[in-house]
């Protein structure tokens, strides 16, 4: 029997944090980010697809950044797109997105209060900005 696993992503303006369920689905954990560039529309979608083989990835969860007062703001805009790119390359998956106000200012605050040094905080943050995401669905599921 093969587990299947749900994958959770942290779509930014420079790169892509990528966390994944553990194989019951209760926990989530940062696994990779991924360095990508808007401007020339590379984002990555030939390493998500290995991923997704590789953990056998039935759902994927996309934080999407609404302003406080629930509207949807540039960095919204630019994750629907994404998102749009994503349905269109990647088949067979489900693709849902979650809401992620404060998942970045939570992942801050983890490492802060974990004392991690400003420049390892930098290279860690958009992991576990998508772990929160994905850990936010998961218990949001059970």
């Amino acid at each position: 029997m093969s587990f299947t696993r749900i994958m959770g992503l942290d779509y930014g303006s420079k790169t892509i944090g990528v966390a994944i369920s553990d194989p019951l689905k209760i926990t989530a954990q940062g696994i990779e980010i991924l360095n990508i560039n808007e401007n020339i529309k590379d984002f990555k979608i030939k390493r998500l697809k290995e991923l997704i083989v590789e953990y056998n990835v039935e759902k994927i969860v996309v934080g999407l950044p609404k302003n406080m007062d629930n509207s949807i703001g540039f960095r919204g805009e630019a994750t629907l797109n994404f998102v749009e790119i994503l349905k269109n390359k990647i088949k067979n998956v489900e693709i849902i997105l979650q809401d992620e106000r404060l998942s970045t200012i939570g992942a801050e605050r983890v490492l802060l209060e974990a004392d991690v040094s400003r420049k390892k905080r930098k290279q860690v943050i958009d992991k576990l900005a998508a772990t929160i995401i994905l850990q936010t669905y998961l218990d949001k599921t059970k």
